[in-house]
């Protein structure tokens, strides 16, 4: 079997939900000397795409999207040991202080994007779904002085506009030059990053990070 071939079992299993097998799918994978980064970015992630994207046009709906989600923490479990292996000893990029918006609850690609980030050399602190302003500005408060790195993700029109907010309440409390700000999700464009003023955003998971240590130098 080819490598692509491998990925587009690996894409089939996340959009078709199939928890069980995902994971075997990863392991079979790394066992045919497929690095876990190509498996994320070449299978799964582009099983994630696709699932976004049927959500996004209705085709559908929550308990499909959860079921797609499980099925990638379960190949994560798998491929996470081996993103650590490959992360060089002593490497510390920063804190990042990962949280999907208030109102939304899509936390697949917040997950990804912050297993990824902690396999590049990023501490994380991870705030969960339907993160509420305050509480980001509040902790990114307790890291000042710190090399810190705001990592929001929103999957919805509404839960973007958000982010503008939370932008406007770090400059509020003079928070905005000790921290550096990424968002992602769907709706969000490089137009919007510049509207508002962050400092970055990115098409995927494995860019993210990529992106991020580029901001944080």
């Amino acid at each position: 079997m080819t490598n692509q071939e491998i990925f587009d079992k690996l894409r089939d299993a996340i959009v078709n939900q199939n928890v069980a097998g995902t994971a075997q799918l990863c392991k079979e994978a790394l066992a045919a000397g497929i690095p876990a980064l190509d498996i994320i970015t070449k299978g799964l992630s582009v099983g994630m795409k696709i699932v976004g994207d049927k959500f996004e046009a209705a085709e559908i709906f929550l308990p499909q999207i959860m079921m797609s989600g499980k099925a990638m923490s379960n190949a994560m479990e798998v491929l996470t040991p081996e993103l650590e292996k490959s992360k060089e000893e002593g490497e510390e990029a920063g804190l990042a202080i990962t949280f999907v918006a208030e109102g939304d609850i899509h936390d697949i690609g917040h997950r990804l994007v912050t297993t990824m980030l902690g396999a590049n050399g990023f501490q994380i602190v991870d705030m969960g779904v339907d993160v509420q302003n305050e509480d980001v500005v509040e902790e990114a408060a307790k890291h000042k002085g710190e090399k810190v790195l705001l990592v929001g993700s929103a999957l919805m029109t509404t839960s973007m506009l958000g982010q503008k907010d939370l932008m406007d309440r770090l400059r509020e409390e003079n928070l905005r030059d000790s921290v550096k700000c990424m968002f992602g999700g769907a709706p969000v464009s490089d137009k919007w990053i510049s509207e508002i003023g962050a400092d970055a955003t990115a098409e995927n998971a494995a860019e993210a990070a990529k992106v991020a240590l580029e901001v944080m130098k």
